[in-house]
């Protein structure tokens, strides 16, 4: 069952099931509102029950309530649109199961710029670069080959433009499934929970002995990583660092 496919389905068991509660009791659900909130939170619920990333529970809670809200202020069509292009071209693949666009912090890139350097790094890849968040300061900072990979289009392009003074960076517009490790001296990724099992995989299949792999904040599955860096932002990011 594919991800788009789980969404619509998540959606409408929300609906169906606002829609038989209401007909059962409903002295309950006085307002559109209520309505569009239960809605919301069953189709989390169902989206759970799917097995669907935890990034989609806020899609399914405000899809109805946003689609509400935009029709009660009567905004021009063009409008609609353009929302869905600027969507497409942020979150492109999400729906197929990539996953969303996270930006990693300044200290975060500080902390990144220090490996590179105590690895002495040649060769330096950030897997789904988003806006360039980690590879544009560390192209500015350290003198190494940074490859920033993005498939959105939008980040990408905003990565692109961030990069075009920086001779040793290079952005590639491709999933970084396609991408080989094996050049890589120091291979960084801020991902999601769904794909580390998978990620974990490549890794350890394409990643050069002494190289090192750094995952921000989420972990690989029954690997204990060499070493765990706390960063102080935020977010309390977490850096998870893997000896080949």
């Amino acid at each position: 069952m594919t991800t788009l496919f789980k969404a619509f389905a998540a959606q409408a068991l929300g609906l169906t099931f606002t829609i038989t509660l209401a007909w059962m009791s409903p002295a309950l659900f006085h307002g559109v509102w209520r309505l569009a909130l239960v809605q919301g939170i069953a189709a989390v619920l169902w989206s759970g029950m799917l097995r669907q990333p935890y990034w989609w529970f806020p899609i399914h809670l405000l899809f109805l309530p946003t689609a509400i809200a935009m029709l009660a202020l009567q905004l021009p069509s063009w409008l609609y649109l353009l929302v869905v292009l600027l969507l497409a071209l942020v979150f492109w693949g999400t729906v197929k199961g990539d996953v969303p666009l996270f930006l990693s912090s300044n200290a975060v890139a500080d902390e990144l710029a220090d490996i590179v350097e105590r690895e002495n790094a040649g060769v330096f890849a950030d897997l789904g670069a988003g806006v360039g968040s980690v590879a544009v300061p560390l192209a500015q900072r350290r003198a190494l080959r940074v490859d920033a990979w993005e498939r959105a289009p939008l980040p990408w392009f905003i990565t692109v433009w961030r990069c075009r003074k920086l001779p040793n960076a290079s952005v590639k517009r491709a999933s970084l499934w396609g991408c080989d490790l094996v050049r890589y001296d120091v291979v960084f990724a801020f991902l999601s929970p769904a794909v580390m099992a998978e990620l974990g995989e490549k890794v350890r299949c394409e990643m050069r002995p002494g190289s090192l792999f750094i995952s921000s904040s989420f972990p690989i599955p029954d690997w204990e990583p060499e070493s765990v860096v706390r960063i102080e932002d935020r977010r309390r990011t977490i850096l998870f660092c893997y000896r080949m």
